[in-house]
């Protein structure tokens, strides 16, 4: 485990603190408490916390233009006005199923969506991961139980997701134009047996991929073949996504929760909810704008 530290970005609690999403145009970012229902954002790197209560469950957050966002939610996804905080629904998704919401999303450099979706009790192979791209939706793959580590090579010829198997991630080719998945996933990482789960990642510039391990308290940091390069400690237990953040996306953070945890186990994790600015400099990059 790194040595180095990391301090609080935001000391706001979330129970499910998740989707970080760095907009480098307002040098703000952007991230969620999924079952406390709010999105929250705070410009980088010292403005004050603002949170957002929403009428369902959302999960990530992506820019479309300067005044708009598109916010993945339980039912579908929403145009957010950025000026008024207004909300508008651009297409369902799964919105029959009050039995699943989404979960960790990413935009492709193509600017489609991968969009995952799970069970709100996480029962087995209830989810899916979808393509959305220009309003078009599409499923990829079925019988997920919970999506995660959904990230993308700079170029766009990769995809990496978790979900079918715990604690596996996979990696499949990827059409760059689209970000349509090209041919069948394969085996990237394999960490059952080691403490904590896969939960949601990053690649930076260099291919590396970035993964927050929940019930792990770090961010492991995998080389383009599956190596373990790094592991940062994180000083939250339950660490649940990292984004690259700054003007040059130099830096990283990462999202935790309390989710589970009795007052005993709380106790004993007190910064569990709030998320992290580590003290490392990486080779990040800025998310791609999705394309309505």
């Amino acid at each position: 485990m790194g040595s180095e530290g990391a301090s609080i970005f935001s000391g706001e609690v979330c129970e499910l603190g998740e989707g970080p999403a760095y907009d480098p145009g307002s040098e703000t970012l952007f991230w969620f408490d999924i079952t406390g229902r709010k999105l929250l954002e705070k410009k980088f790197p010292d403005g004050r916390t603002v949170v957002h209560d929403l009428p369902f469950m959302g999960s990530a957050i992506a820019t479309v233009d300067a005044g708009r966002q598109l916010v993945v939610a339980e039912d579908g996804l929403y145009v957010r006005d950025t000026r008024t905080g207004a909300l508008a629904l651009h297409t369902a998704l799964e919105a029959d199923n009050a039995a699943t919401r989404a979960n960790d999303s990413r935009v492709h450099p193509s600017g489609s969506f991968w969009i995952g979706t799970m069970a709100k009790d996480e029962a087995l192979k209830a989810g899916a991961i979808y393509w959305f791209y220009k309003g078009e939706i599409r499923r990829l793959y079925e019988r997920i139980t919970v999506p995660n580590s959904i990230c993308f090579s700079a170029e766009g010829t990769v995809a990496y997701f978790t979900g079918k198997v715990g604690n596996l991630i996979h990696r499949v080719d990827c059409d760059a134009a689209t970000g349509l998945p090209i041919g069948e996933p394969q085996l990237f990482v394999d960490t059952r047996g080691i403490e904590g789960w896969t939960d949601g990642s990053v690649v930076d510039a260099d291919g590396v991929l970035w993964n927050a391990r929940w019930d792990g308290g770090r961010l492991d940091a995998y080389a383009p073949d599956g190596r373990l390069l790094r592991s940062i400690a994180v000083p939250a237990r339950l660490s649940t996504c990292p984004a690259f953040v700054g003007p040059d996306a130099s830096r990283i953070v990462v999202t935790s929760a309390w989710k589970g945890m009795d007052a005993a186990a709380r106790a004993a994790d007190p910064e569990a909810g709030k998320t992290f600015l580590l003290d490392i400099e990486v080779n990040g990059r800025f998310e791609p704008n999705v394309l309505l």
